[in-house]
């Protein structure tokens, strides 16, 4: 009866998703976005010798580059035009949310609903662009000093290689933007997030091939990558689970009278999620400890007996390493899940529309006691993202497995696919109703 119902319901959702034709038009588009990203993963930086950059990037994937590069979709270790990716956006989008809690004037933008959410996505798409020229300069410059066996990576080094240098990749990153508001607006799904998707997605491929090969050599038994497998089947169903947690805080509205009629007496619920902060903890963690490291390779050994002692010490599988890097994952998530969740905010929007939690009073106390769930609930997620990182980041560094089975890669993909999965189910759900009003409206007519 079960697989009966299943297999009925399925049948359901294939034949609405087969008459919504604007879903069908929106996931086309988004589609077709997505090729244009990758056909410009492929598009060289111009002045580049690509074989000396090859050796280059060979010897450096294993600090930060390696990181980015696996979240641009290889466009870093080919120096493609969209090597900066949309992280620059991502990054002055975290620093105007830090800065909302400390300027008065963002504060009050963010309170104005949607003119002020405009307003504030123009200060972001600014700093976007100040942080794009800063990151194409600093590019620029490093890929002047890079050298290999096979001579600079730069063929003409100077003022107007890191003129057209710069302007590439901040034009790369702005029209990377321009696309992710497209799909968002247009399209199916969160645009920045599925840009960032479809690069790590897009180039699992070629990792799982190297890591066969790898097997194959025998530098890798095939008892690893079976328990690799394994591994990464029981993590994605794990982050699965998380994602989807939630903790309902009930609330209720009292009952009011208007005239003859009585309103009100409804309730509801407060979801507040097991892992609010996402992805950001893992990024901004690794990112701070990988540094010293990606320092250390640019300066090709020769920098001070401090910067190599620290950079010997913060390797993957590293007992330093591992400790920093589990405490930047858990500082990040209390520091994030604060930035973005208020719980005085909450406390005065539910007491502004009536709504108070049952036995606690409205207002400050309120507002603690959701602090108080808010703060066992990071503590939990936390230590969901310090164990989904850490586990993969020890493979990683026994194994000489890609970071593109890291833990990192793997929360992009699991959440981004969730959420892209249930905006298609919206959609369809939505379809389903303007069916039925049509039909409404037609039987009300012919009576």
């Amino acid at each position: 009866m079960a697989s009966a119902a299943e297999q009925l319901a399925a049948n359901l959702n294939f034949a609405a998703f087969s008459k919504a034709t604007e879903l069908k038009k929106r996931i086309w588009f988004t589609l077709g976005v997505l090729i244009v990203y990758r056909f410009g993963t492929y598009i060289p930086l111009p002045g580049i010798d690509p074989v000396a950059l090859a050796q280059v990037f060979q010897q450096q994937q294993s600090g930060l580059l390696g990181v980015f590069d696996m979240l641009a979709g290889g466009a870093i270790g080919r120096m493609a035009i969209f090597a900066l990716t949309i992280m620059p956006y991502i990054s002055a989008s975290i620093i105007i949310q830090l800065m909302t809690a400390v300027s008065p004037h963002l504060a009050q933008l963010k309170k104005e609903g949607e003119q002020g959410r405009k307003q504030i996505n123009q200060y972001t798409r600014y700093g976007t662009v100040i942080l794009a020229t800063l990151q194409g300069y600093g590019i620029a410059v490093g890929l002047e000093g890079a050298a290999s066996g096979m001579g600079s990576v730069v063929i003409d080094p100077g003022y107007f290689f890191r003129a057209t240098t710069v302007i590439t990749l901040v034009g790369g990153t702005v029209f990377l933007m321009w696309l992710g508001e497209q799909i968002t607006a247009r399209g199916v799904g969160n645009g920045i997030s599925l840009i960032i998707f479809s690069g790590i997605v897009a180039e699992l491929p070629r990792a799982l091939a190297g890591t066969l090969e790898l097997g194959r050599q025998g530098a890798i038994s095939m008892a690893i990558i079976l328990f690799l497998t394994v591994m990464v089947v029981i993590v994605i169903m794990g982050i699965v689970f998380v994602e989807r947690a939630q903790r309902r805080l009930l609330v209720q509205y009292p009952k009011r009278q208007v005239g003859n009629k009585l309103y009100g007496g409804d309730s509801s619920h407060l979801p507040l999620k097991l892992n609010t902060a996402g992805v950001i903890p893992p990024i901004f963690a690794s990112s701070i400890l990988l540094l010293p490291i990606t320092v250390a390779n640019f300066s090709g050994g020769q920098g001070p007996d401090w910067l190599n002692t620290v950079t010997a010490m913060l390797q993957h599988g590293q007992p330093l390493y591992i400790a920093l890097y589990a405490a930047g994952i858990i500082f990040f998530a209390f520091f994030y899940t604060a930035i973005v969740f208020n719980p005085a905010d909450t406390a005065d929007n539910l007491k502004k529309y009536g709504g108070f939690i049952p036995g606690i009073r409205p207002g400050q106390r309120t507002a603690e006691y959701i602090d108080y769930v808010l703060t066992r609930l990071t503590v939990v997620g936390a230590i969901y993202l310090t164990l989904v990182c850490l586990l993969p980041e020890i493979l990683i560094s026994q194994y000489n497995v890609p970071f593109y089975f890291g833990g990192t890669s793997l929360l992009i993909v699991v959440s981004v696919t969730m959420d892209t999965v249930s905006q298609v189910q919206s959609h369809l759900l939505a379809h389903q109703y303007e069916g039925l009003i049509k039909k409404s409206k037609l039987r009300g007519q012919r009576r």
